[in-house]
């Protein structure tokens, strides 16, 4: 008993010295350096995430804590710094330039300006990493985000603080959808950040003047980490460009967020984590893969009126793979966000574009993000187009069809060419209403197939000389829906230009 307790005596002694032995420190030594990781010795008392400073100032995050060294990412260059060098702790965790002085500047995920436009002056810094907003700091999504495309504003509604994934393979213009709402904001006090993750210079440069043509960099920032970049640096980007969008939203402005994309965002992950010797797990990519994206998209939010009211509404971009939405990365993202629009290459192929797909895209929102309008117009459309799609795989099998069957294939035939659009052309809620009003009513049944882009194209000029239909168009954009009264007039007015249009 006497040698028990003896024994504990001794143990609690070593205990309570045991922090008297630590050596702390505020600068170290680089251990090891190499493919833009540092093991640094000497650094005890540094914080996950915390930004230390090695010679020339060069940046790194610390991001490995272990007993005798810590595990740090380098952004930018390294090849100057050598086993030895001195390394400083800067008792900040990792932080960016916040403020409107970013609006229409390309920057870096550190916050420093890559457009050659000089100094960017800022209001405040943001820590990137952030707990996201509770739920009772939130209100449920009521408003939409208008993209402009028909297709997406009547199927798969986008409201304000929602988080809207656009999934596809490559080449099936996802890219161009977030573009194309982007440009579609202007007017709309909405302020907009444009991710760019492990992309080539090249595409990032024609993204840029697609905006400037639009005069869409008024209220654009570009946060860019390209394929020239580090993995350290890809890494840190959205959570970057989410800091900024945070400081408007709190500031009670509405943000629309674009991170292109994710896939290569997982990517850049992956390859730090496995030289930071972390433990691979499924497809190489370490086990916290999907808190790496959780804890980013969660951020976004519709704030209620008693934290400011602003929004952050995120469009992340995932590639896939030959259609493949059931692969590691897709899956993961499709599970944290609330709806995708998934893209097809034979639809693209085929010509139509934007190529969405109305079967496999939803939102989980749906009418709660749209005007009633708009809900009411477009509430058979996904319906016929299901119908249309179902009955033209068996079409392909039948020799004689009956008269039912041939008017639902001819119908959907001429919504799907009515639901092609020309990219960087957005449509109006208002004309998007008189589409829909003509698909709801059955009026497409004189118009032939062949002509159905021509038709569209008169009509929107129609309305904006036509004396009834601006009546009609001005009273969409007062009261956003449609009198029983209206709807007659509309009709009217319809089937003359109809009429006129097949002379």
């Amino acid at each position: 008993m006497s040698k028990v307790i003896e024994l504990s005596t001794i143990i609690k002694e070593k205990i309570k010295n045991y922090n008297l032995k630590i050596k702390t420190s505020e600068e170290g030594k680089v251990l090891t350096i190499a493919d833009g990781i540092a093991s640094v010795s000497g650094l005890d008392k540094t914080k996950s995430g915390e930004l230390l400073v090695f010679p020339k100032e060069t940046y790194g995050m610390a991001l490995n804590l272990e007993e005798d060294s810590i595990g740090v990412i380098i952004f930018g260059s390294f090849s100057h710094i050598k086993e030895g060098d001195l390394v400083f702790r800067t008792n900040e965790v990792v932080e960016v330039s916040v403020g409107n002085g970013l609006i229409g500047r390309i920057i870096d995920p550190l916050g420093k300006s890559i457009d050659g436009k000089g100094k960017i002056i800022f209001e405040n810094k943001r820590p990137i990493e952030r707990i996201a907003p509770g739920i009772m700091t939130r209100k449920s999504v009521s408003k939409p985000m208008e993209t402009g495309i028909l297709s997406i504003d009547s199927m798969i509604p986008i409201g304000k603080g929602q988080r809207e994934l656009i999934i596809g393979d490559k080449k099936t213009g996802k890219t161009s959808i977030a573009i194309d709402t982007i440009l579609n904001q202007k007017g709309k006090n909405v302020k907009c950040v444009y991710v760019s993750i492990g992309q080539k210079n090249s595409t990032l440069a024609n993204t840029v003047r697609k905006l400037e043509n639009g005069k869409a960099m008024e209220y654009t920032t570009i946060v860019a980490a390209n394929a020239s970049e580090s993995n350290a640096t890809q890494y840190i980007a959205p959570y970057s460009a989410m800091a900024i969008a945070e400081e408007w939203m709190e500031k009670g402005e509405d943000v629309l967020i674009i991170f292109d994309d994710l896939t290569k965002h997982a990517v850049a992950y992956r390859a730090v984590s496995l030289l930071l010797r972390r433990p691979p797990g499924r497809e190489a990519y370490p086990g916290d893969v999907f808190y790496l994206h959780s804890r980013l998209l969660e951020r976004s939010a519709n704030l209620n009126e008693k934290y400011g009211g602003g929004s952050i509404t995120a469009l992340p971009i995932v590639e896939t793979q030959a259609g493949d939405i059931s692969a590691y990365i897709p899956t993961n993202v499709i599970s944290i966000t609330d709806g995708q629009i998934f893209l097809i290459t034979d639809l693209f192929n085929a010509g139509h574009r934007p190529a969405v797909d109305a079967g496999q895209s939803v939102s989980r929102v749906g009418g709660d993000a749209q005007t009633k309008l708009i809900k009411k117009l477009s509430g058979t459309l996904k319906l016929k187009l299901a119908s249309y799609n179902e009955l033209k795989t068996f079409s392909q099998f039948a020799s004689d069809l009956d008269p039912q069957t041939k008017n639902i294939l001819d119908n959907g035939e001429k919504i799907m060419s009515l639901m092609i659009q020309k990219q960087y052309s957005p449509y109006s809620q208002e004309i998007q209403a008189f589409i829909l009003f003509i698909i709801s009513e059955d009026m497409l049944k004189n118009i032939s197939l062949k002509k159905i882009t021509e038709f569209k194209n008169e009509l929107i000029k129609k309305i904006n000389s036509n004396k009834e239909l601006k009546l009609i168009k001005k009273e969409f954009v007062d009261i956003k829906e449609l009198k029983n009264s209206t709807k007659e007039k509309l009709i009217q007015e319809l089937n003359k230009f109809i009429k006129e249009f097949n002379k």
